[in-house]
């Protein structure tokens, strides 16, 4: 190594990241049960405004992850989640206390916003919430990539401890019902 050369050692992370900008970052719209609607509520956008703004720093990548059919039934359960538990969440029979829908999402933007709405539900209390991710019928011979990604990224979020895809009424193989651990007071 030369004399003009910096060790590793010698680079801090600040001169490395000198000339990056942080990314804005909007918040999911948390709704109570009923339907689901893509408009945003004024009141929860000015809460989110009044709130301070925080940047999620979460570890969920957008790399390539293993492809779901379209009718494909999602299930995941932490260790420790009872089998009575799983069956009334799979029945519809817990009931949802907000959702968020990720259709026409870029995969990096459903990602945060997918992020966002789980953690401020499980902040905000909330024992259950359901994701809107699709099945891709809307394009000819598309792969459900966000429904692969959703299945994906909810497994590494802390507040998650189980998910089933919806009943029918709720969205079926294109939804899926989250069931939140409980968050301290």
């Amino acid at each position: 190594m030369s004399k003009d050369q910096k060790s590793p050692e010698d680079i801090s992370f600040t001169s490395l990241m000198g000339d990056v900008s942080p990314l804005k970052h909007d918040k999911a719209t948390l709704r109570t049960n009923g339907p689901i609607r893509k408009d945003r509520s004024r009141a929860y956008h000015r809460a989110m405004a009044e709130a301070e703004s925080e940047q999620v720093i979460d570890g969920l990548s957008s790399e390539a992850v293993e492809i779901v059919e379209s009718d494909e039934e999602l299930l995941f359960a932490a260790p420790g989640v009872q089998i009575r538990v799983m069956k009334r969440l799979r029945k519809g029979h817990v009931p949802w206390e907000a959702g968020i829908d990720l259709h026409g999402m870029t995969v990096d933007t459903a990602r945060d916003e997918l992020s966002a709405f789980i953690r401020d539900a499980h902040r905000q209390g909330m024992r259950s919430v359901i994701v809107v991710h699709g099945k891709a019928f809307s394009q000819s011979g598309q792969q459900p990539v966000l429904k692969s990604y959703v299945n994906d990224w909810l497994r590494q979020l802390a507040p998650v401890l189980a998910f089933c895809s919806a009943q029918p009424r709720d969205g079926g193989s294109g939804a899926l019902y989250v069931l939140l651990r409980q968050s301290k007071p």
